[in-house]
């Protein structure tokens, strides 16, 4: 597979995609001075953002895309680094205070086995903070898979069908509790976006959800894909405008004993 991450195209709603990273934040207790690291960070935008916020001695951002690290690395920020790693397999080499992922876990698959490789990456005392989109359910993201069983785009997939790991919240709230995190906050909230029509609804998920359609099919089937996906997105939204795009996400924070 390619790498079809376009930070261009990811940041066209970046507004939009902040708030929940900053409702994340306000969750992690102020410790200055601590080891953190940011898995799927992007353009690191947002995790300058992290490091100032918490006045940390070292942050790290992890991503598996070299076009949206290529982007973070121009940021020059002291104390901040980035590294290329596939969060599923990625091990660090010394704990951490507080790890923290920003709509990137959804995209890895097993989450119980997932957060126990966390929490091992965690210090004592150390805090996770995790948001997930939970938005699966919307027919922006139920038609593209839709769309994805269907021809020419299965036979040029191999019948690949995107499926999500992202657990309810009540189970998050238990599995953190078995991992003995022994303080938790975790909550679905959902964030209304005003967009200028349903057709940007389009542009939102080419910048998310498509990429991983993209990277597996040739680029003029790909373009074939996304006209279909927007003329079918279009009929099902009507003609509103401007229109409310409503968008659940999870948001949970934990931490372990001293």
């Amino acid at each position: 597979m390619r790498d079809t991450w376009n930070p261009t195209q990811y940041e066209r709603f970046r507004a939009e995609r902040e708030q929940p990273f900053h409702d994340l934040v306000a969750l992690i207790t102020r410790r200055p001075g601590g080891r953190v690291v940011d898995l799927g960070c992007g353009t690191g935008l947002l995790t300058a953002a992290l490091h100032r916020e918490l006045a940390a001695a070292e942050t790290l951002g992890v991503d598996s895309s070299d076009a949206m690290l290529e982007r973070a690395r121009t940021l020059g920020v002291p104390g901040l680094e980035f590294t290329h790693g596939e969060i599923s397999v990625w091990q660090p080499e010394l704990p951490f205070d507080v790890i923290f992922s920003h709509a990137a876990l959804q995209w890895v698959d097993d989450h119980h086995r997932l957060f126990v490789r966390l929490r091992a990456m965690l210090a004592a005392g150390g805090e996770l903070a995790v948001q997930v989109p939970a938005n699966f359910d919307h027919v922006s993201h139920t038609l593209a898979a839709e769309i994805a069983r269907e021809e020419p785009f299965t036979s040029a997939m191999q019948g690949y069908s995107r499926t999500f790991s992202v657990l309810p919240p009540e189970d998050y709230a238990a599995l953190l509790h078995e991992l003995g995190f022994i303080a938790q906050s975790v909550r679905l909230q959902v964030y209304g976006h005003v967009l200028e029509s349903p057709d940007a609804v389009v542009e939102w998920v080419r910048g998310t959800l498509l990429t991983d359609y993209e990277s597996r099919m040739p680029e003029a089937t790909y373009q074939q894909f996304v006209a279909r996906y927007r003329e079918r997105l279009n009929a099902a939204l009507g003609d509103q405008r401007p229109y409310f795009y409503p968008f659940k996400r999870i948001l949970l924070w934990g931490r372990l004993p001293a």
